[in-house]
């Protein structure tokens, strides 16, 4: 019994966290709508595998030296600032696409590694993830949980994400959702472009104390 509600509370939490506006959601975004269903889909196995770091350095316990690491933490949150405002910058430089142009996909998609590197980077280089995850963990997992139950509820949060990225991926991509869009295709990914940048400069100008 205890063993469910901890379960069903890692539930909880982690869908409220996926469906919660962030990086990976405007990432999400992005690739979904700039590129294909199978660059959104990519994407969100790469938020999956970043997850899969997350919840691997938390069972070893590294997340709660990071905690206490300051300068180690702002490395990690410098290095995910920088990548979201270059991905933010790109993002404003891009021209879109037309509607009328049917070889649009053929042209402007992307390889499906460098989807899932973007959104495994995304995930992995922000540390308000790795926060969450620390705080998730602590509350629900003690140096007296077995490993066969803390692999079960990372491969929850795997899946979670994963599938919850991939619904956006398909529903941003299907035929009329997706021929509404093209025609402000640039200015979805100037949209996309400034939030990116925007959750960059405010993850570069937190502060952290010790």
């Amino acid at each position: 019994m205890e063993f469910f509600s901890e379960w069903l509370m890692i539930v909880v939490l982690m869908s409220v966290a996926a469906a919660s506006p962030g990086p990976d959601f405007v990432m999400a975004i992005r690739n979904s709508l700039t590129y294909s269903r199978k660059a959104g889909l990519f994407t969100a196995i790469g938020f999956g595998l970043g997850i899969c770091v997350h919840a691997a350095y938390c069972m070893l316990g590294i997340a709660a030296l990071i905690a206490q690491s300051i300068t180690l933490f702002n490395v990690i949150k410098w290095l995910g600032a920088a990548y979201l405002v270059y991905i933010g910058i790109k993002a404003l430089r891009s021209k879109g696409f037309k509607a009328q142009d049917e070889t649009y996909q053929t042209r402007n998609d992307i390889h499906w590694s460098k989807a899932l590197g973007q959104g495994f980077v995304t995930n992995v280089l922000n540390p308000k993830a790795t926060m969450f995850f620390l705080a998730l963990y602590t509350q629900v997992i003690d140096p007296g949980t077995p490993v066969g139950v803390q692999i079960i509820f990372a491969a929850t949060c795997v899946a979670i994400v994963t599938l919850w990225f991939s619904f956006v991926a398909f529903a941003l991509t299907s035929g009329p959702v997706r021929n509404k869009f093209l025609g402000f295709s640039q200015w979805i990914d100037r949209a996309c472009g400034v939030a990116m940048i925007a959750f960059g400069l405010r993850l570069a100008l937190t502060k952290v104390h010790a």
